[in-house]
């Protein structure tokens, strides 16, 4: 018992889960010098989905933007979220690359790092923790709080114990889907004291409407950290307002004594910078949802659903695909929700639900989860989706990172080839994103417009001049995909003369490419092609045994539901 201190996440998590995490730098630095007064634990502002962000959308460097918060806030220790073996990306990374990154994060500014993995398996930590231990950062070692039949606070304080023992500094009960009841925070927070003498730290998100009860709880129960954010970005499936924390404990023992004047201060600053990002502003991310205690699914990924199935013309099936993502989970093991597990569950799930065959379509992904290449499933894997998703390939048990040859010096040496590099942080950049990172290292890429987006129009297959055009349009809060032909013409009349027997798209993507070419003898069932819907990749299969007689769509172009792709004799 004892003062309670408060990790401000308005740089990160806040803008993250509710502005789609488009906050620029120069909207940070400002209030950067007042912040820094404020006496917070640390101020997370690195990390999660900023670094993904400032390259792909907002033209940034995502390392200047760590230099620059650093430089004005040198009294507040700087603090990111970094994903274990995935570091900022979707996939795990080579042990060189991990050393690498988490060392030159180090030297640019990060004082903590908090790591965690998907499916709490500590051997996708063990590198990640060594390295920050051996740049001499402050580690906050994450433990995923979910709930499921085989999750339990006996089995969280277990991992506590296990990470307190690779030299871990403080712990974290991170729960990404704000599902911990005020009872089980109490209780949970008990059991990881009785085993580990370590600060810890109680994170969550307002999403249920339960987490400022859970705060509370959980100081009584010794809680020493709170992750709360400054109030205008608060709630929803962002964090408890800081201000009203620091109010509720002030005069009791947790009493945080920090200034609320200040924050009041701080406060009309970040409302002024809301009304800035009002095109980005999620109404959906800022309320709260019950429909997380039923489905366990995090504010952020609830989002994600929503705009994929709005692209697949399939929105009428929300309900269906929340259920079917319990289902999914459970035949997946029960891994905690939280990226990249939440994006391969719920893409799993819309897929099933679109097609109307259950793992008929499998994502890569979902394939690589399933084999063991994210770590070991918390719980078993149903046999038979199992069989289904991988037929005879054995799963892993090794740790996955232990398969990955090195990675850096071949990004080092076609970044060189390509004179992109300006300084070693850029060679990491392009080794975490090798799609995204060259467009932005050449200055070609271009910082999105704060502006509402129209619907983009959707392609058909072999989209030429003369050819249909496909829109989403969204009336009256139902999507439509609406095809429009040129004057004179009628759809069927403008539609591109492809068989109607042909190898088709069961969804909208984007075809990346081809696995066969004109001429290939095929068997059905074979990969034809590979489309990417979803931000995942899924083949394509041939749908009869016979020759590649002809293909209609050039790689690159996207693609509609029953778009015919190549025609098979």
């Amino acid at each position: 018992m004892g003062r309670v201190k408060l990790t401000e996440t308005v740089f990160r998590d806040a803008h993250q889960s509710l502005l789609a995490t488009r906050m620029r730098t120069r909207d940070m630095l400002p209030i950067a010098e007042k912040m820094d007064q404020v006496g917070f634990f640390s101020v997370e502002m690195w990390g999660g989905a900023t670094f993904d962000a400032c390259i792909r959308y907002l033209n940034e460097d995502p390392w200047e933007r760590l230099r620059a918060l650093k430089k004005a806030m040198p009294n507040t220790p700087m603090q990111m979220l970094l994903r274990g073996q995935n570091l900022v990306g979707y996939r795990h990374y080579a042990d060189d690359v991990v050393d690498k990154f988490v060392e030159m994060a180090a030297k640019n500014g990060i004082d903590i790092f908090r790591i965690f993995d998907a499916v709490n398996d500590i051997r996708n930590m063990e590198r990640s923790i060594k390295a920050a231990k051996a740049a001499g950062a402050h580690v906050q070692g994450g433990i995923s709080y979910t709930i499921s039949p085989v999750h339990t606070n006996e089995q969280f304080a277990d991992f506590a114990v296990k990470l307190s023992e690779l030299g871990c500094d403080s712990i974290c009960i991170k729960d990404m889907a704000g599902l911990i009841t005020p009872q089980n925070a109490y209780d949970l927070i008990q059991a990881i004291k009785a085993e580990v003498d370590l600060p810890l730290n109680l994170h969550t998100h307002c999403t249920s409407g339960m987490a400022q009860y859970s705060y509370l709880r959980g100081v009584q129960a010794g809680a020493d950290i709170l992750d709360t954010a400054m109030s205008p970005l608060s709630g929803g499936t962002s964090q408890p307002s800081t201000e009203s924390v620091v109010a509720a404990l002030q005069g009791t023992p947790y009493d945080t004594h920090l200034d609320l004047g200040l924050l009041t201060e701080i406060k009309r600053y970040f409302e002024k910078i809301v009304e800035i990002y009002a095109p980005v502003f999620n109404p959906i991310a800022a309320k709260v949802d019950t429909n997380v205690l039923v489905y366990q699914v995090p504010g952020g990924m609830l989002s994600n659903l929503v705009s994929q199935l709005i692209e697949q013309n399939a929105l009428d099936k929300y309900e269906e695909v929340l259920a079917e993502i319990t289902r999914v989970r459970k035949d997946l093991g029960y891994p905690p929700l939280v990226t990249p597990t939440s994006q391969i569950v719920g893409t799993q799930a819309v897929l099933n639900v679109v097609t109307g065959d259950r793992y008929k379509m499998v994502p890569k992904e979902v394939k690589d989860y399933v084999k063991g290449l994210y770590g070991r499933s918390p719980a078993m894997i149903d046999p038979k989706v199992r069989l289904k998703v991988l037929c005879d390939e054995e799963p892993i048990t090794i740790r996955p990172a232990d398969l990955l040859p090195a990675e850096y010096e071949n990004a080092r040496r076609e970044m060189d080839s390509q004179g992109l590099a300006r300084k070693e942080e850029d060679y990491l950049t392009y080794a975490l994103y090798p799609q995204v990172a060259p467009k932005f290292l050449k200055g070609a890429a271009i910082e999105e417009p704060l502006e509402k987006k129209a619907p983009e129009p959707v392609r058909g297959a072999a989209q030429l001049k003369g050819e249909p055009m496909a829109f989403n349009i969204e009336v009256e809060g139902e999507a439509y995909l609406v095809k429009v032909a040129p004057a004179g013409m009628t759809i069927e009349q403008a539609q591109p003369k492809a068989p109607k027997d042909g190898v088709t798209v069961p969804m909208q993507g984007v075809v990346i490419r081809y696995l066969v070419k004109k001429g290939d003898r095929v068997s059905a069932g074979d990969a034809v092609a590979v489309i990417e819907a979803m931000k995942m990749e899924q083949n394509v299969a041939a749908n009869k045994d016979g020759t590649v007689k002809e293909i209609y769509v050039k790689e690159g172009t996207t693609v509609s539901p029953g778009d015919v792709l190549m025609s098979i004799e």
